[in-house]
């Protein structure tokens, strides 16, 4: 409820997580709690800098190249440009703090995912499950691209293909 103090919980069945969101000037703070085996897949920031710490669970990420396995405690750090993904391997909940500067429009981009998600437009694997899926996410991808760009396919083909694909259905 907007106003009340109490953040939201917003649910992603599809990457088993749910987020809630605050800001502070131009910093986005989110509590993430992933199901185990929840993840988020491969994809970079061209601009924002990303901070996790894990608080509960076993959380495996993927920045850079580099793998960093850790329990409470466990900090990593996605500069901007990086590529990085994390996955709950776990047996319990994780439960991770995450800081993002600039905040941009991040939070928009999680939960418009999100929401996608919950309609079962797109798949575990992230395609659409449908024609018209296809034209959603192309345009949540143009529209967040100065946030958000998914490592696959390149982001070459992403600029040249979305694009085209998102016109029909732009908002």
């Amino acid at each position: 409820m907007e106003g009340s103090g109490m953040p939201v919980l917003v649910h992603d069945p599809v990457r088993r997580q749910r987020l809630a969101f605050s800001r502070e000037g131009d910093v986005l703070h989110a509590e993430v709690y992933a199901d185990p085996g929840g993840d988020v897949p491969s994809h970079y920031h061209p601009s924002q800098e990303e901070r996790f710490e894990v608080l509960a669970g076993h959380v495996r990420f993927d920045v850079g190249g580099r793998r960093i396995e850790g329990g409470p405690g466990t900090r990593v750090l996605a500069p901007p440009g990086a590529k990085h993904a994390f996955r709950n391997i776990g047996k319990v909940e994780a439960h991770l703090r995450v800081e993002v500067k600039p905040a941009l429009q991040l939070q928009g981009f999680l939960e418009e995912a999100a929401a996608l998600a919950r309609a079962r437009r797109y798949t575990r694997r992230g395609l659409p499950r449908r024609p018209g899926a296809v034209i959603e996410l192309a345009n949540l991808m143009v529209r967040y691209a100065d946030t958000t760009v998914m490592a696959f396919p390149p982001p070459v083909i992403q600029r040249l293909v979305l694009a085209r694909l998102a016109r029909p259905g732009r908002r």
